[in-house]
């Protein structure tokens, strides 16, 4: 065990995402969360929510820009929308699927809106391996679908956050770092972590993959989660311990938002969201006045 004890650090800023406010319009959704007393919100580009693909763009994202700055809002750009460039198949197509010419096209305006909203970075993950594709070729794809996309990031000078994700092809932190290692390291290739996937389907402690995922960290999404089960849960449903989860980010030297992932929630959002917070800011006030011990990864496990 190590201990994750040290100075004090600054508060947790902490985000709520769009995909949890399906029922609402966007700029009601963002009055809702400043009103709230959110530091910021995780966009996911949808048909909801500043689609990327209706007339005008740069004018609505200014607009956006605009109302966001107003409301002391920060923002995540997101691309998990679930039928925005398939109506009839849920995130489709990915990167892995044989033409995945919208998924690029998506992702790359979804880096030009970050880069006009000012966000850090564009969250993002591998999709799914169909099952006609055999493993090596599934990753051969991925790759040769990954290069042209980090040019575009450099250009624009916003990452691209990967997400591990259960049951897709990029599903943990090793298969991350497979990917990164495959495209030379890029630093236009970052990470996003889930905090519940890391419960769900990592080997070690939630705070030990906070821990190893730090230097690389742009984008952390927060929800509660059982072992072995992929479902995202409100806080206190699930199996893991915050406390230490907060302190772990802190002592990786992150600062940026930490979204609430909640997307199955958008019926009640408004009170998931006081809730949540709420409950989050419990959990910063305990790690900082209790600061927990993290396990760190074991001898010899990859990285």
């Amino acid at each position: 065990m190590s201990d994750v004890s040290g100075p004090s650090a600054p508060r947790p800023r902490f985000g709520y995402g769009t995909n949890g406010f399906a029922g609402h319009r966007l700029p009601d959704a963002l009055r809702v969360l400043a009103d709230l007393g959110y530091d910021g919100v995780a966009l996911t580009l949808d048909h909801c929510h500043l689609d990327p693909f209706e007339p005008d763009l740069p004018r609505r994202t200014a607009q956006t820009a605009r109302l966001l700055d107003r409301l002391g809002l920060d923002v995540m750009v997101e691309t998990g929308a679930r039928y925005l460039l398939d109506p009839r198949r849920k995130h489709a197509p990915t990167l892995l699927d044989e033409d995945c010419a919208p998924r690029l096209d998506y992702l790359r305006r979804a880096l030009r809106v970050a880069a006009d909203l000012g966000a850090p970075a564009v969250s993002l993950w591998s999709g799914v391996r169909p099952p006609v594709l055999a493993p090596r070729k599934a990753w051969e794809r991925l790759i040769r679908r990954c290069e042209p996309l980090l040019p575009e990031a450099e250009r624009l000078g916003v990452p691209l956050g990967l997400e591990p994700e259960p049951g897709m092809l990029v599903d943990t932190l090793d298969a991350y770092d497979r990917l990164r290692r495959a495209l030379g390291d890029p630093p236009q290739l970052r990470l996003t972590l889930d905090i519940g996937h890391c419960r769900c389907l990592e080997e070690h402690s939630v705070p030990a993959c906070v821990l190893r995922a730090g230097p690389r960290l742009v984008n952390v999404q927060i929800e509660d989660m059982r072992r072995g089960v992929h479902e995202h849960l409100e806080f206190g449903e699930g199996e893991i311990d915050f406390p230490p989860v907060l302190r772990a980010l802190s002592l990786a030297g992150y600062t940026g938002l930490v979204s609430v992932e909640l997307p199955r929630h958008s019926h009640a959002a408004p009170d998931v969201a006081a809730r949540s917070l709420a409950f989050l800011r419990q959990a910063a006030s305990e790690a900082a006045m209790a600061p927990a011990e993290a396990e760190g990864p074991a001898e010899g496990a990859p990285r």
